[in-house]
């Protein structure tokens, strides 16, 4: 499908890739991971074409439909669900020829372009683009609100569905869920898991990754190595290399040494000259192994809070919202030194809402918080990446907050966030947004909060510093709140679930792969909401007059519908059980090879099934939903 020969890879005097060979087959999917700089975005821009190779190439068959994610931001005046549709290039231009028929009278033609029409389901791109749209969090009533009405985040959501509605061969994707809450990271999991191309994907999200991919490239030191499994199994092999690439390197070093020994103390001797300069030959044809180097820039803790009293913050029969609209009620929230609790939720219901009302930037409407006396708060939203002063450098910000402490001591705790050099002397204004995150994270930590807010903390963060806060957080000694999409994250640092819904704040009783299931059950709820008539009374004897027509309609496909949630329960089941297997480690011993083997061809004939289900389950939905309306 995409093969590279002898390819090598420059930007401006600096080479990422040297070399490469391998080939990336249709229907794989491949997590694309290495350190920021690496090469990653180049890789995809030299796939796209935007990028030429600098030697060697990178090929793709004739007629290859790409699709990506546009970065830019666009700001058009057409509705929502028609810009998604525009993704579908192939049925825009068919749009376009059969208003030329209608119009040259071609009856012919148009019974032509109709077929055609039909055979890529282009009369259901309406219904399609719905779906996709609804999976990344918008609202029905959004379908038809104005591009430009969306803020920038919602607007990359939309260039997301733009090019999931493209009937591609190969897919790719540079960090999808940046800008996804957790319902929308496992909504696209799911669909990415059945989609039938090629996809290659950049991202962080250790959980994501391990769900979708079924191979790892990865690039390091200029080589690209293509790794067999998902990101776990790619972490495992990695180590094992890494432990015989070290011990080959030891090997070799005590080897150089020796030979290095005998050339210093007998080249000057004419009875051993000979050998000396043979050996010397040898030094000069032996290729060095390099040293196995898996050290992390990042290397920072929070040190223990100042002051930790046992009750930090207390809200009693609160509520809040904004303006006259409330968003939470009732909330009876106890918050003590030590707990670790993550926020779960749909969008909009109120998490960040939560958060903010915990870190004092929006009052109380109703109700009562009382705080300790000496409770200290380290807030983190991605808001806050902005308000940094963009003219100062990441040390005159450290200085801000401690102009007691010398250079040399916030030198070496900004060295710990990889601000290190010129680095930490330079102005904010052209740093990423990973680096700007960084930057905020660094001042929480200088702070010694005794209560960490963390609103989508790991947002731009990539997998190397997700580690590291990780670690760090599970280390702090203080009290935490967090919303994040990154589940690795939240399984590693948080002790108690709680789940914002319809209002209230209650505890959540299981894991996050219950939640992913409560997620799942609620989205069917909620279209079976939308399928059922209003329930007013205004209606009702209407309603009692028609049931009896309505059932003879519709019971047929109630039963169809309950036929079809079976099966994808049973295939969503039987897809999870293989995901939970492909995910241990072992399975990818050599002696596990035909287990392996069994287990992917299972996936890959099951996957297509449970997508053909729910497409089905959602045209039924649809269908009931269309008659419903008409009665």
């Amino acid at each position: 499908m995409l093969n590279f020969k002898n390819l090598s890879l420059r930007r401006s005097t600096r080479e990422l890739l040297h070399n490469v060979n391998g080939t990336i087959h249709q229907g794989q999917k491949v997590g694309v991971t290495g350190a920021n700089g690496s090469g990653k975005s180049s890789l995809f821009a030299l796939i796209r074409g935007e990028l030429q190779a600098d030697a060697g190439d990178c090929t793709l068959p004739p007629r290859t439909i790409m699709a990506h994610v546009a970065q830019e931001v666009s700001a058009v005046d057409a509705p929502a669900i028609d810009y998604v549709m525009d993704g579908d290039i192939e049925m825009r231009h068919l749009e376009q020829q059969i208003t030329n028929a209608e119009q040259a009278n071609d009856g012919e033609r148009l019974a032509t372009l109709y077929a055609h029409m039909e055979a890529i389901d282009g009369y259901r791109a309406r219904s399609r683009a719905a779906v996709l749209m609804h999976g990344l969090g918008f609202t029905t009533a959004q379908e038809t609100n104005s591009v430009r009405s969306f803020s920038g985040g919602w607007r990359m959501r939309l260039n997301l569905a733009q090019a999931l509605m493209c009937r591609s061969d190969l897919l790719l994707l540079d960090e999808p869920t940046n800008h996804l809450d957790l319902e929308a990271v496992i909504w696209l999991e799911d669909w990415l898991r059945s989609y039938p191309g090629t996809l290659l994907l950049i991202s962080h999200d250790r959980d994501f990754l391990d769900k979708i991919t079924t191979h790892i490239a990865h690039i390091e030191q200029n080589e690209l190595t293509l790794y067999t499994g998902n990101y776990s199994a790619f972490e495992v092999r990695r180590a094992e290399k890494l432990a015989h690439q070290q011990s080959a390197y030891e090997k070799q070093q005590r080897e150089v040494a020796h030979m290095q020994t005998f050339i210093t103390r007998f080249k000057a001797k004419a009875s051993k000259a000979r050998q000396a300069q043979s050996r010397v030959k040898a030094l000069e044809r032996m290729e060095l192994i390099a040293q196995a180097h898996v050290d992390s820039p990042f290397d920072f803790a929070f040190k223990a809070p100042e002051k930790m009293p046992d009750l930090l913050l207390k809200l009693e029969k609160a509520a809040a919202g904004y303006n006259d609209k409330r968003l939470l009620e009732n909330l009876d929230i106890v918050i003590t030194a030590g707990e670790r609790i993550g926020l779960l939720g749909h969008n909009g219901a109120g998490k960040s809402t939560l958060i903010k009302l915990l870190a004092g930037e929006l009052s109380l409407q109703s109700g009562e918080r009382t705080d300790a006396k000496d409770l200290k708060i380290g807030y983190f939203a991605q808001h806050q990446l902005e308000q940094l002063d963009s003219q100062a450098s990441p040390l005159l910000h450290l200085q801000r907050l401690n102009p007691r402490a010398t250079e040399q001591e916030l030198r070496k705790f900004l060295g710990g966030f990889a601000f290190g050099g010129d680095f930490a002397t330079s102005a904010v204004a052209p740093m990423s947004g990973g680096e700007k995150a960084r930057l905020v994270l660094a001042l929480l930590v200088y702070q010694r909060p005794n209560l960490l807010l963390l609103d989508e903390p790991t947002n731009h963060l990539d997998l190397e510093m997700r580690h590291a806060l990780s670690v760090a957080l599970q280390d702090y000694a203080g009290a935490m709140v967090i919303v994040s999409h990154d589940r690795h994250l939240l399984r590693s640092v948080t002790d108690t679930l709680l789940l914002v819904d319809g209002g209230q704040v209650t505890p959540f009783d299981g894991d996050l792969e219950d939640y992913r299931q409560w997620v799942k059950e609620s989205s069917k709820e909620q279209s079976h909401a939308t399928a059922s008539p209003a329930n007013t009374p205004e209606n009702k004897k209407q309603q009692r007059q028609e049931a009896a027509e309505q059932r003879k309609i519709l019971q047929p496909l109630r039963n169809k519908l309950t036929t079809l949630e079976r099966q994808i329960d049973k295939l969503s089941l039987e897809l999870n059980d293989i995901q939970n297997q492909l995910a241990d480690s072992h399975i990818y011993d050599e002696n596990n090879k035909s287990q392996l083997t069994a287990l992917l061809a299972q996936q890959a004939t099951l996957a297509p099934r449970l997508a053909k289900a729910e497409e089905d389950w959602l045209e039924v939905s649809e269908h009931m939903e269309a008659l419903l309306q008409e009665t």
